[in-house]
């Protein structure tokens, strides 16, 4: 009896899970899916796709020819290879983009480190890999080893993943802290290293060298930790076309070379405002300066600048090389973008001698644009810091010399405010946001030191001739020897 009773329980198991799997089969047409592809085909229905940004050198800001960066090129790219426009909401920091990207969508760009902890998003395939480095103020010594950071104030960025480096050194000095910012930004954290608010911070590699030409009392330290993957950030839970089409895209840019172009664009070369020293000057004035002198002289005449100015400006932007291309993609001798030479009538950048009288018309249509408060050699290093930075970013940083008390028509001020458009605080309440202000500071200030160096050597050959001598090889030039050294 048992037996049977047994038989009889499994008979009835067995009809009501054919019962369950039958209605789940009936049903399971009507239960709710999420298309594979529901998110991408949102996009596309709108015809625009939203990044959730910041406004940084290394990802977006609005540069000398319009919006720039690392990311947002590859962000403008991803957007055409969808098909659709790019819209930006860049008044993020790290932790703030991940939640935009959770709760507003569609995808996050601002230098995202790779972590496990998010599993609220999905990440896309790995774009640059980001190396955390330790930088310090000038004047501590000793800073060779990990052991010696113990006891200094170290700051960095809460959620850009540089902190991993900091943990997993703590693991063997248990003694080592540190401070976590998610208001700052890398430009803020190496201020306050330079200010001697902190002795040190971390942040990576590339951002380092962005950004040291603005720092000269912030030193290399050494590298911290492995390197971490840059990745951009979509939401869970809206299907994987997306995912899928932005991880195609990167791999084609990797495969095709394109990436590895952007990356040496924007973080291969640092040295775009690096002074030149005497002797190297000389050896270009030598060689390259010939050639274009009387263009210079030519476009000196037809705008009233004096030509040796015009040739100081001329060897900042490019070394007098006709054929170079900046980082930034702006090129020729005067170094223009494809929209300034539109606008002054260049059909070929390249060509030396549209170049130069494109550039020179240019620095005189920015010069007459400036109030006329403005005057005397202000005017002239204003409009200079304009060619460089834009209108825009000039205008911005008389606005906040204004509200710091300084006097918005003197450069001696303005130059102290332009590089506050790099910080959070101040570049937030600015019509166009972030720049690399510190850029145009160092810009003019090499411009004034070559363009004394040209003075010094057209005064010095004049007297020469009055003396009945000429310069050594019929050059331009005195020999070198007789020049004063001017790098300090």
């Amino acid at each position: 009896m048992p037996t049977l009773i047994y038989a009889h329980f499994l008979a009835h198991i067995r009809l009501y899970l054919t019962l369950f799997i039958i209605t789940l089969l009936i049903l399971a047409p009507t239960l709710p899916k999420v298309p594979h592809g529901e998110h991408l085909t949102h996009i596309q229905a709108k015809d625009f796709i939203t990044a959730q940004t910041r406004n940084t050198p290394t990802t977006y800001y609005e540069g000398r020819q319009g919006p720039t960066g690392f990311e947002y090129e590859l962000m403008h790219q991803f957007a055409e290879y969808l098909g659709v426009s790019l819209n930006l909401n860049a008044k993020h920091h790290p932790e703030s983009v991940l939640s935009a990207v959770r709760e507003q969508g569609d995808f996050g760009a601002a230098a995202l480190p790779l972590l496990p902890d998010a599993s609220d998003v999905h990440y896309t395939r790995p774009i640059i890999q980001m190396q955390p480095l330790l930088v310090y103020r000038r004047g501590l010594h000793g800073i060779k080893a990990p052991s010696d950071l113990v006891g200094l104030e170290i700051g960095t960025l809460s959620q850009a993943g540089t902190s991993e480096a900091l943990r997993e050194l703590q693991r063997d000095y248990a003694d080592l802290s540190w401070k976590e910012s998610h208001e700052l930004d890398v430009d803020e954290l190496l201020v306050q290293v330079e200010s001697g608010v902190l002795d040190a911070a971390v942040i990576f590699d590339h951002q380092f060298r962005l950004n040291r030409l603005f720092f000269p009392n912030v030193e290399r330290g050494f590298l911290m930790g492995d390197p971490l993957s840059m990745v951009w950030a979509l939401p869970r839970g809206r299907g994987l076309g997306l995912l899928e089409a932005a991880n195609d895209f990167l791999q084609t840019l990797q495969e095709n070379g394109t990436l590895d172009h952007l990356v040496n664009r924007y973080f291969g070369h640092d040295d775009y405002l690096e002074y030149v020293g005497t002797r190297t000057f000389l050896t270009h004035l030598d060689a390259r300066l010939p050639q274009f002198a009387d263009l210079f002289k030519q476009a000196a005449r037809d705008t009233g600048f004096d030509w040796k100015l015009l040739a100081a400006v001329g060897y900042q932007e490019s070394h007098w090389d006709a054929e170079a291309v900046s980082p930034t993609g702006v090129r020729g001798v005067m170094m223009l973008t494809h929209p300034t030479a539109s606008e002054m009538g260049v059909d070929n950048r390249r060509d030396a001698a549209q170049s130069i009288d494109g550039g020179a018309r240019y620095l005189r249509s920015l010069k007459d644009r400036l109030p006329e408060s403005i005057t005397g050699d202000d005017r002239l290093y204003m409009a200079m810091a304009a060619y460089n930075v834009g209108l825009g970013h000039l205008y911005d940083a008389r606005k906040i010399t204004e509200e710091l008390g300084g006097d918005p028509n003197r450069w001696q001020d303005v130059r102290e405010a332009l590089p506050l458009l790099q910080q959070q605080e101040w570049h937030s309440q600015t019509r166009h946001g972030y720049a690399r202000g510190g850029e145009p500071v160092i810009y003019v200030r090499n411009i004034r030191r070559y363009y004394e160096m040209l003075e010094y050597v057209e005064h010095s050959r004049q007297q020469f001739f009055q003396l009945g001598q000429t310069a050594t090889g019929g050059s331009l030039l005195l020999p070198f020897e007789l020049i004063p050294p001017l790098d300090q």
